[in-house]
Order: structure tokens, then C-alpha cells, then sequence
């Protein structure tokens, strides 16, 4: 049996563990800033609603329950400003990144197709292709890429890393340049709620896609804007032949989110304001730390949306992952997101109040 894990790059973040450990020695501990997992409760609201659904003892549907299925409707046509979306245009997945990292498989693609994502990217993205087989392209500006053989293309905005946020105009572009040339979009717009200098639009929004979402899914996520990354909560809004196809093989494949986890997806996405409540904890955390990495000789770049600060001295990554593990602070080096990231580091807000006053008297 040949092993599917030799088509696969190693697990970036086991390389960070020694760095790891040298901030962990620090007298007042560990300020962890790599990994961008909520630390923040969750709300009051989202856990009533799991504990009233406990009691579940049959198999959830794929699909979801009609009740989470007019919230995902409802909050795509709220949030996003996309329009005339029904049931047949969502679906419910068990977190984001099983998602992006099977799609590519249930799409059924392989050896001879390709897919593409950001020259600056979250990992999975080419996982996902070296998965099933496929070539993983990266790129600068899609439009530019041969559209031969290519046949699903990656956006990510608000960027992660980097916070880039793609302009009405440049999405507009994008979309008509893979309708033009056959090719399957999806957006990953989990970091969408969280715009600090940039207002980040979807796909979906009638001006980029013209009303229609043929060729078009965007992904969503309730990990960072409702802190649920321990819940696996996210889901698909977009073409219905897409989704209609997907539905059918994952129902094959078992790949139901939890009963419970579907009731706290419908209390999650009923309530603004938790949402707003947790950005102004980010916004702080972020003015905070951007000053201080400032003061402290880095320059920062893009990072007007997403929970991270792409950040560099205009030295190698890794020397200054290690210059700052020696004050206790861990940060994830920009190679892990692809070698144009070799001279930035990526800086997480998602630490607490105390964590994050911590880091600032340290880079002080």
C-alpha cells in the first residue's frame, strides 16, 4: 500500500516546536501568538442552545434541519447581500478546513487537473490538491494563470495570512475571468466579519456575481467570529448543481455536523451581538500589539482584515521567530504559508487581555 501522506508536505507547525519550547521557558510564560485558536468563552447563548439539543441520540442529516438550513439562507442574505438564496444553495460541512482539505477528492479530481490558491496561502489549499492527486498552482493574480487543465480555483479574502482584503472590483474580475474559462471558484471568506481597515465583500454580493451564483461557493466559518473552532461549525453558500453534487457524496460519506453543533449554528448566526462584542476584543488586541511590534522595528504590511499581522523586520522569518521566542513570544513563520513569506512573520490577536499585555511590555 503506497502512503497518501508521501504526497504531502510535512506538518508545518512540528517544526515550530523547539521555538516552542525556548518561549515556554520564559519567567512569566508563554505568549502564544502562532496558532489562531479562539480563547475567548463561548457565547452564553451558543452554549444554551447546544445543551437544550443534547438529547440527540438519532443520526443528524447531512443536510442539516430546515430550521439550520433558513439560517444559513438568512444569514447569507443579511450579512453578505446576496440575494434569492435558498436551501438548495447551502450546506452545512464539520469545520472549514475538512473541507477545503476533501473538496478537491469529492470533486473528483486528479492526476491531470489542476488546482489553484494565493502565492501566499493557508496550507491546506495545496493539501487538498496533493490529496486526490492533482497539481497545486499558486499565483499572484488568477487571471494570469493558463485556465487549461484547471479546474478549481481558490480565493481567500480577507487573506489569510496576510489580511489582504480583494476590492469589489477585483473579485468582480476574478469571477468573470473563471466563468469565461470554465473554472470552479471558491472563496474562502471565514475571516469576513473581521474588517478593521477594509470593508470585505463576498462573492456573492449581487455586484461581483451578478445575481447569479453559477460557478460560485463561498465558505464560511463560525470558528473565529462566534469563538466555535472547538464546535467544527462552517458551511457552504453558493451554485445549487455544486452544492446539490456534494450533498450526494458526503451523505455516501457520513460527514454529518453533530445534531448539537447545528442547534448552537442557528443561535450562533441569529445573534449580532456576540459578533460585534468579540471584534471590539480583537480591535484592541490588535491596536495594541500593532503599536508595539512597531516600536519594537517591524513594518507592517496588508493586515487590514483577519484575526493576523504579517509582519517583518526585513530579516529571515526564522531568525525572528527565535529572536522573539527568547522574550517568550511565539510566532508562526511566513514559509509556512509559501516561500514568499520567508521574510514576515504572521502574529495571531487571539490571546487574552493578559497574554496580550504581557507581549507588549516584553516587545517594549
Amino acid at each position: 500500500m503506497s502512503a497518501v501522506s508521501s504526497r504531502l508536505p510535512v506538518f508545518p507547525w512540528d517544526k515550530l516546536e523547539p521555538y516552542k519550547a525556548t518561549a515556554a521557558a520564559h519567567p512569566d510564560g508563554i505568549v502564544d501568538l502562532s496558532v489562531g485558536t479562539p480563547v475567548d468563552p463561548v457565547p452564553d447563548l451558543i452554549q444554551r442552545a447546544l445543551v437544550a439539543a443534547a438529547n440527540s441520540p438519532g443520526y443528524p442529516t447531512v443536510w442539516g434541519t430546515p430550521q439550520l438550513r433558513d439560517a444559513l439562507t438568512g444569514w447569507a442574505e443579511r450579512r453578505l447581500g446576496a440575494r434569492d438564496v435558498a436551501h438548495v444553495n447551502v450546506l452545512p460541512v464539520v469545520g472549514s478546513k475538512e473541507l477545503v482539505a476533501w473538496l478537491p477528492t469529492q470533486l473528483g479530481l486528479g492526476a491531470g487537473d489542476r488546482v489553484a490558491y494565493p502565492r501566499l496561502a493557508y496550507p491546506t489549499y495545496e493539501v487538498g490538491a496533493r490529496l486526490c492527486g492533482a497539481e497545486p498552482v499558486s499565483y499572484e493574480d488568477p487571471t494570469e494563470l493558463d485556465p487549461a487543465g484547471l479546474k478549481l480555483l481558490w480565493l481567500n479574502s480577507p487573506s489569510n495570512p496576510t489580511g489582504r482584503v480583494l476590492d469589489k472590483a477585483e473579485l468582480t474580475r476574478i469571477v468573470a475571468w473563471a466563468r469565461e474559462h470554465g473554472v470552479l471558484l471558491f472563496s474562502d471568506e471565514c475571516y469576513l466579519e473581521l474588517g478593521w481597515e477594509a470593508e470585505p465583500v463576498s462573492v456573492l454580493h449581487p455586484d461581483v456575481c451578478g445575481g447569479s451564483y453559477e460557478g460560485v461557493v463561498a465558505v464560511h466559518s463560525l470558528s473565529k467570529r462566534s469563538n466555535l473552532a472547538g464546535y467544527r461549525a462552517a458551511f457552504l453558500v453558493g451554485d445549487a448543481a455544486v452544492l446539490g453534487e456534494l450533498l450526494q457524496i458526503r451523505k455516501h460519506g457520513g460527514m454529518m455536523t453533530p445534531a448539537p453543533v447545528q442547534a448552537a449554528t442557528v443561535a450562533a448566526l441569529g445573534d449580532d451581538t456576540h459578533v460585534a462584542e468579540q471584534r471590539a476584543r480583537y480591535a484592541a488586541r490588535r491596536t495594541a500589539l500593532r503599536a508595539a511590534l512597531e516600536g519594537h522595528g517591524f513594518r507592517i504590511e496588508h493586515s487590514e482584515a483577519s484575526l493576523y499581522l504579517w509582519a517583518t523586520r526585513d530579516e529571515p522569518c526564522w531568525e525572528t521567530v527565535a529572536r522573539l521566542a527568547q522574550l517568550g513570544v511565539l510566532v508562526a513563520p511566513g514559509d509556512f504559508y509559501g516561500p514568499a513569506g520567508d521574510r514576515f512573520v504572521r502574529v495571531a490577536l487571539t490571546a487574552t487581555d493578559e497574554r496580550v499585555e504581557a507581549a507588549v511590555k516584553r516587545l517594549g
